[in-house]
């Protein structure tokens, strides 16, 4: 199929913040899109704009049970992917990530349809190789309390590749690392809200550990650009493929750009670092650039500027952070 001719196209997780921005570039593009979101972090808000529109549709459905459609593509984004909301309820991660990863395949399976499934750079654990190439295995605690969400993913990575050997589904993994921008949900506990929230507030900036640690932070609309690449790519290229922005900071060095950029008087504490929490994480995308022409072009400044804005004004119309419309 050619890159632009119009296809019936399934988002799972649609609601959510990764999803709606998914959304939105497929509807411009003329693409029939079904948005199927539970809620549990995804919002309407996500989607208000896309409601009118005749070439999209919203189900509300939780993706551990199966549901029927006729599709011919699938980006399988459901699952909660911040430590606070795939922490709540430990059992239902791990099931949206194994059973969605069923339910889905069984779907594409039976009406032929492309299935991209949304993994992430936590396969990779507490990495032992930096950067980190798609060929590395990881180094991943089975049985701490990130576990729910690494070994989720994990496993739905094995199902995919299972179900394209034994049954010729055709499928795309891509790993995506940490991905920020507007939409991001504001209590999510990930560490560019986290610090954007709290320096808007006029509270103390909370940095777990010394700040030493360091992380890679890819901005939205670079990674919904590699998805869509990765998904229209030739049938011989499946995945997995790391997705994200190569540029590495220090937790600190994020925490002061943040301050610097809202103008916040707030102050910098340092708290103890969550067990199995990376220290370092930083995407090999070697693979992308060959095979997809895909890298980031928008740099971090430029990313949290807008990130800022968004916030700004998203606590503004709340009233406060603590507001979130379902």
């Amino acid at each position: 199929m050619k890159f632009h001719e119009t296809r019936r196209i399934l988002v799972t997780g649609g609601a959510g913040f990764l999803g709606s921005h998914l959304c939105d570039r497929l509807v411009a593009q003329g693409h029939d899109v079904l948005c199927l979101d539970n809620f549990f972090t995804g919002s309407r808000r996500n989607i208000a704009h896309l409601l009118g529109r005749p070439n999209f549709e919203l189900i509300r459905h939780d993706l551990v049970q199966p549901i029927l459609l006729e599709v011919d593509q699938i980006y399988n984004l459901a699952c909660p992917a911040s430590p606070i909301h795939y922490q709540h309820n430990p059992v239902k991660t791990i099931k949206t990530s194994v059973m969605g990863a069923i339910n889905m395949l069984g779907l594409a399976k039976r009406v032929h349809a492309r299935i991209l499934q949304a993994s992430t750079s936590e396969v990779y654990g507490d990495p032992l190789v930096h950067p980190q190439p798609e060929d590395y295995w990881g180094n991943v605690n089975t049985t701490g309390p990130r576990s729910c969400y690494d070994e989720g993913k994990r496993c739905a990575e094995t199902l995919f590749f299972d179900y394209h050997r034994q049954n010729g589904v055709d499928i795309r993994v891509v790993r995506i690392f940490n991905t920020y921008g507007p939409r991001m949900h504001p209590n999510d506990g990930r560490v560019v809200s986290n610090f954007i929230v709290q320096a808007l507030s006029g509270r103390d900036i909370t940095v777990f550990g010394d700040g030493s640690q360091s992380r890679s932070f890819c901005f939205v609309d670079d990674l919904i650009e590699g998805l869509m690449r990765m998904m229209n790519a030739p049938p011989d290229f499946i995945g997995p493929l790391n997705l994200g922005n190569p540029d590495e900071f220090t937790i600190l060095q994020l925490a002061r750009k943040v301050v610097d950029l809202t103008g916040s008087s707030s102050r910098i504490n340092f708290d103890p670092l969550p067990q199995d929490d990376p220290l370092r994480r930083r995407p090999d995308i070697r693979l992308a650039r060959e095979r997809l022409g895909w890298q980031p072009t928008v740099d971090l400044d430029s990313g949290l500027k807008q990130t800022v804005a968004y916030f700004r004004e998203s606590m503004a119309s709340n009233s406060g952070a603590g507001a979130v419309e379902k």
